[in-house]
C-alpha cells in the first residue's frame, strides 16, 4: 500500500518541501509540497534524485578500511576505536596541529552534522581547520562580521516585496538562491516584474537568470568592485545617500570612494559610464531596492571589498532593514546564539601566513600545509562530507598531497576522488533515512518559516546517522582525554540527540515553538514576512554600524592600483565558473537522471574568441593557467562576454580508485586543476576562482 510522507529536500539552500510516495519500502514518487509556506510547491530535478541517493549501489553502508588487498568492512565500534587511536598517535608524534580537518558543504545541510560535528572537531584541538566556506562565501561572512558584529548575521534581499533588484555574480535560477534561501526564485522574479519592479543582472555570462531579467550587462571578471564603488560614488555625489542614524563612518566612505567615478570604472569594467550613472540613480530613487552579490563577487581578488560595497550600497540608500530592501530573517531557532561572532587573523597558516577566519584557514593552503616539512606540518587528515580534490583550488596538487599522509579518515557515503586516499571511511545514512530541521538556511530565508521533518524511510540496523558517527568517534577520542569539566560537557553534548537539541532551541526561540508543534503542522509553520530589527539586533558592542572598517579601507589603494592602473596590452582570456541546476558541486554526478541529456561540461567561449584563435565549436582544447592545464571540449556561446571563458565547477571524475560508476563516465575536467591558489584576496585569504588568466589552444594530438 502506498503512503505519502512529507519532508524537505536538503540538498541545496532552497530547502524545498516535498511529498514522497513510499510503496513496499521503496520511493516511487517525489513532488513539491504546495503546503510548504516557503517553497510553495517548487521543486527542482535534484529533489527527485533523492531517490537515486537512496538506491545508489555505489553508496557505502558500513565502515570500510583500506588494505593491501582492497577495501574491507569493519564494525562500527572497531572503526571508532581504530580511528581515535591513529589520530592520537599522529598528534603524539608530530604535535597537536599535525591533524588537518576539512568540512564540506553538505555539513550545513544536515541537522546531525550541525549539532554534533563541531564537538568532535574541537576535541582534536588543531588549528589546521579548513572548509568549503573559504572557496565560497567567506568574504560575505567577513563583511557582515565587520559591519553587523556577527559572521552569520547576513541580510537577504526581501525579494517578495522589492521593486528594484540588482544582482552581481549570482545565478539563482540555477542555484535556487545562495546565501539567500529563496525556493522558486524564477516565480519570485516574475512576481517582481508583474508588480512593476525591475531586475538588473551584472555578470560576465548571460546566465539563465540574466536571460529573464529586465536588464543584463557584461562585466569584466574581477572588476565588480570598481562598478560597485562607482555606484556608491555617484549616489553620494548626487546627494542621495541617506544612512540611518545608527551608522558611523560615512564621511570616511565619502573620502575613500571619491576617485571611483563612473568614467574610471567604465574603462575597466566594460560597462559604459552612462549605464553606471543611470543604475546608481535608479537604485537610489527606487522606493524599495536591494543589491545582492553572490559567488561571482566573492571568489575573486577583491571578494571582501565587493561584499562590503554591496552592504554599503544598501545601507547608504536607506534600503537596509527596510521591507523590500535588504533584511534580516528571524528564525525559530536562533543559530547566532550558538555560533561565535567570528574573528580574523588570530592565527595564520604556517607556510604563507594566510589569516584564519572564524577558526578556519583558507582551503587554498591545504596542499602546501601537507607537503611542506617542518613543525606543524599536517600528517593526518579528517574530511567530513567533502571532496576537496575536485572542489578546492589546485586540486591536482592536493590529490598528490593526500597520498603522502600517515593517516586519513573520511565521513562520507562514497569512495570518491578524495576519499579514495583514506585509510578508513565512515558512511552516514542518506537524507531520506534521517530526521531533519534546517538550522542554517532558515537563518538566510526570504520568509520566516519553520519545519520539522521525520525520516521518510527507516534506518537499516547496520547503518548509522552522521550524528551517531560523531558521537561514537567523539566518545572514543574522549577516552584518551584527561577527566575535566570540559570533557564532561563534551560527553553530554555528544549523547543528546539532534531532536532534543532542536526542541530546546525552538522552546527558547522567539516564537516559543517545539518539535511536537511542528510535527503537527502541515508543511511547516508560516511565521510571516521579514521584519525590521535594527539597531537592536546588531551584535556590535555599540549597537551601531561602522561603515568604514580599517582593513577594508586599507585595501582600497591596492584596488585602485590593480583595477584603475595602466593595464597595458592584454589579449588573454579570463576564466570564470558556472553552476547547473542538475548539479551540486562535485557530488550529484552519480545520479543517471541528473547527468543524462545535453552535455554540460564544456568550456564556453565567445565565437569571436574562437575564430581569432583558429578554434572550432566542439573541438578539444587545452586550457592553461599558472597552476597547470586541462583538456576539454569547447562550445561556442554568444552568452559569453568576449575575452571570457567559462568552465563548470565539480567535474573531473574518472580517477583511478573512485567507486562512482555513473560519475566516472561523465566527461569533463576539474576547473580547480587550473585554479592558482596564490592568486588570493589578501584580506580574506581566499583564492580567486573567477578572473583566472588562461590561454586556450588546440589540444595536442596524440
Amino acid at each position: 500500500m502506498a503512503t505519502v510522507r512529507r519532508t524537505s529536500c536538503n540538498l541545496c539552500e532552497a530547502i524545498c518541501g516535498v511529498l514522497v510516495t513510499v510503496e513496499g519500502g521503496r520511493v516511487t514518487d517525489i513532488r513539491g509540497d504546495e503546503a510548504d509556506p516557503l517553497s510553495r510547491g517548487h521543486i527542482c530535478p535534484k529533489a527527485v534524485a533523492l531517490r537515486d541517493l537512496q538506491e545508489d549501489p555505489d553508496r557505502l553502508t558500513q565502515p570500510v578500511r583500506r588494505t593491501a588487498t582492497g577495501w574491507q568492512e569493519l564494525g562500527w565500534e572497531e572503526a571508532y576505536t581504530y580511528v581515535a587511536e591513529q589520530l592520537r598517535s599522529v598528534q603524539k608524534t608530530h604535535g597537536t596541529n599535525s591533524i588537518g580537518v576539512y568540512l564540506g558543504n553538505p555539513n550545513v545541510h544536515s541537522v546531525g552534522a550541525m549539532t554534533h560535528m563541531p564537538t568532535v572537531v574541537r576535541l582534536l584541538k588543531t588549528r589546521n581547520r579548513f572548509s568549503a566556506t573559504s572557496v565560497d562565501q567567506l568574504p560575505h561572512m567577513l563583511a557582515v562580521h565587520l559591519l553587523y558584529g556577527h559572521q552569520l548575521m547576513v541580510p537577504v534581499a526581501d525579494i517578495d516585496r522589492t521593486s528594484y533588484l540588482l544582482m552581481l555574480g549570482a545565478n539563482p535560477l540555477a542555484s535556487n538562491g545562495s546565501m539567500m534561501t529563496a525556493p522558486g526564485f524564477g516565480r519570485r522574479l516574475k512576481e517582481v516584474q508583474k508588480r512593476g519592479g525591475r531586475v538588473v543582472v551584472i555578470d560576465p555570462r548571460r546566465t539563465e537568470t540574466a536571460a529573464v531579467a529586465d536588464e543584463h550587462h557584461f562585466v569584466r571578471p574581477g572588476t565588480d568592485a570598481a562598478f560597485l564603488l562607482a555606484l556608491i560614488q555617484q549616489i553620494i555625489a548626487d546627494g542621495h545617500a541617506k544612512p540611518a542614524a545608527y551608522v558611523d563612518g560615512f564621511d570616511q566612505v565619502v573620502s575613500a570612494t571619491r576617485v571611483w567615478t563612473p568614467e574610471r570604472a567604465a574603462a575597466v569594467t566594460g560597462i559604459d559610464t552612462e549605464t553606471i550613472r543611470r543604475i546608481a540613480r535608479e537604485f537610489a530613487g527606487a522606493d524599495k531596492a536591494a543589491c545582492y552579490g553572490r559567488l561571482g563577487v566573492s571568489t575573486q581578488q577583491f571578494g571582501a571589498l565587493c561584499q562590503w560595497a554591496v552592504q554599503v550600497l544598501n545601507i547608504i540608500t536607506g534600503n537596509l532593514d527596510r521591507p523590500g530592501g535588504s533584511m534580516f530573517p528571524r528564525p525559530a531557532v536562533d543559530t547566532l546564539r550558538g555560533i561565535g561572532r567570528g574573528h580574523i587573523g588570530v592565527w595564520k597558516s604556517r607556510v604563507r601566513s594566510l589569516p584564519e577566519f572564524g577558526g578556519e584557514l583558507p582551503a587554498s593552503a591545504m596542499a602546501e600545509e601537507i607537503m611542506t616539512p617542518g613543525d606543524g606540518q599536517i600528517r593526518a587528515m579528517v574530511t567530513i562530507a567533502g571532496n576537496p580534490v575536485l572542489s578546492t583550488p589546485n586540486g591536482r596538487r592536493l590529490d598528490e598531497a593526500l597520498e603522502t599522509l600517515d593517516f586519513m579518515v573520511c565521513v562520507d557515503p562514497y569512495i570518491n576522488e578524495t576519499t579514495r586516499h583514506a585509510d578508513v571511511i565512515l558512511p552516514p545514512t542518506p537524507p531520506l533515512e534521517r530526521e531533519h530541521y534546517d538550522l542554517a538556511f532558515h537563518q538566510l530565508a526570504v520568509r520566516n518559516t519553520a519545519r520539522w521533518n521525520d525520516a521518510v524511510l527507516p534506518r537499516p540496523s547496520e547503518a548509522r546517522h552522521d550524528w551517531e558517527i560523531f558521537r561514537g568517534l567523539g566518545l572514543a577520542l574522549l577516552r584518551s582525554t584527561p577527566r575535566s569539566r570540559r570533557r564532561a560537557l563534551a560527553s553530554l553534548r555528544l549523547r543528546l540527540s539532534p531532536r532534543r537539541i532542536v526542541d530546546l532551541g525552538l522552546r527558547i526561540g522567539p516564537y516559543r515553538l517545539s518539535v511536537r508543534k511542528l510535527r503537527k503542522s502541515v508543511g511547516g509553520v508560516d511565521l510571516g514576512p521579514l521584519q525590521p530589527a535594527l539597531p537592536g539586533a546588531l551584535h556590535t558592542k555599540t549597537k551601531r554600524i561602522d561603515l568604514a572598517p580599517a582593513m577594508i579601507l586599507a585595501d582600497l589603494p591596492r584596488a585602485e592600483e590593480v583595477l584603475l592602473g595602466d593595464r597595458g596590452a592584454d589579449d588573454g582570456l579570463l576564466l570564470i565558473g558556472r553552476r547547473h541546476l542538475r548539479s551540486n558541486n562535485s557530488w550529484m554526478h552519480n545520479s543517471a537522471r541528473l547527468v543524462k541529456g545535453k552535455p554540460r561540461h564544456q568550456l564556453l567561449m565567445n565565437p569571436d574568441d574562437l575564430k581569432s584563435r583558429d578554434l572550432a565549436d566542439g573541438q578539444l582544447v587545452e586550457i592553461s593557467s599558472a597552476a597547470g592545464s586541462v583538456a576539454v571540449e569547447v562550445a561556442a556561446s554568444n552568452d559569453m562576454m568576449p575575452g571570457v571563458v567559462s568552465l563548470p565547477h565539480g567535474f573531473g571524475h574518472g580517477r583511478p580508485g573512485a567507486h562512482l560508476s555513473v560519475a566516472n563516465q561523465v566527461a569533463g575536467a576539474s576547473a580547480n586543476d587550473i585554479t592558482d591558489p596564490t592568486l588570493t584576496d589578501p584580506i580574506a585569504g581566499t583564492a580567486a576562482l573567477n578572473g583566472v588568466p588562461v590561454k586556450v589552444t588546440a589540444a595536442p594530438t596524440s
